[in-house]
C-alpha cells in the first residue's frame, strides 16, 4: 500500500494502516531522535510521543508527496526532541566565543561511516549537539535555531563553532595512531 493510502486510512482510524505507517517510518525517525537524545530510551520516548502527535494531527496534513510527508514527520520528531531537552533543562548553552569567523575544518568527517559519526556526535555536550544537528543535518538557519532554542543568533553560531571544534579534536584523538 502506498503512503498516501496509508495516511488516508490512518486518518479514519484504521489501526492496521497506522501500524504500517509506523513500521515504515519508525527506523528513520528513530535515527533522527537518537541524534538529539543522550540515550536510546530517551530517543524511544521522543519517537513514541512524536508518533502520537503525528497520528493526532494527520487530518491537518495535506498530502503533496511522500517526501513532503517524511519532512513533516521529521519536523515533528525534531520538535519533540527539543521539547524534551528543554523540559529536562538539558540544553545548556555555553558562552559566546568571539572566534566565530574562523572556519573549523571538519574534513576528517569525510571518511567516517554514518554510525561512527553518530556515535561521536552523541558524545559532545547536548547544547553543541543540538545546534550542530539543527544546522548541519536538519538545515535550519541560525535565525531559526535562535527562535527554536530561545537564544541569540550569536550564541547559535558560537555553539556550532564549538561543536565543530570539539568534533574535530575528538576525531583527531581517535585517529591518532591510525595509518602511522
Amino acid at each position: 500500500m502506498n503512503t498516501k493510502d496509508l495516511i488516508e486510512k490512518s486518518t479514519s482510524g484504521d489501526r492496521k494502516a497506522q501500524q504500517q505507517l509506523y513500521k515504515r517510518l519508525s527506523i528513520p525517525m528513530m535515527g533522527v531522535c537518537i541524534r538529539y537524545m543522550k540515550n536510546e530510551a530517551d530517543a524511544e520516548d521522543v519517537l513514541l510521543e512524536g508518533f502520537f502527535k503525528v497520528f493526532n494531527n494527520l487530518k491537518k496534513f495535506s498530502y503533496e508527496s511522500e517526501h513532503a510527508f517524511f519532512g513533516w514527520v521529521k519536523r515533528i520528531m525534531v520538535n519533540e526532541a527539543l521539547m524534551k531537552l528543554r523540559k529536562n533543562k538539558e540544553i545548556q548553552i555555553l558562552t559566546i566565543n568571539e572566534d566565530l569567523d574562523k572556519e573549523i575544518d571538519i574534513s576528517p568527517l569525510e571518511n567516517l561511516q554514518t554510525a561512527d559519526l553518530l556515535k561521536i556526535i552523541t558524545e559532545i555536550p547536548v547544547g553543541y549537539r543540538t545546534v550542530f544537528n539543527l544546522y548541519e543535518i536538519e538545515g535550519y538557519s541560525h535565525q531559526e535555531i535562535s527562535e527554536q532554542l530561545g537564544v541569540s543568533v550569536g550564541t547559535s553560531k558560537s555553539q556550532l563553532f564549538k561543536a565543530k571544534k570539539l568534533l574535530r579534536e575528538m576525531l583527531e584523538s581517535k585517529n591518532s595512531g591510525y595509518g602511522s
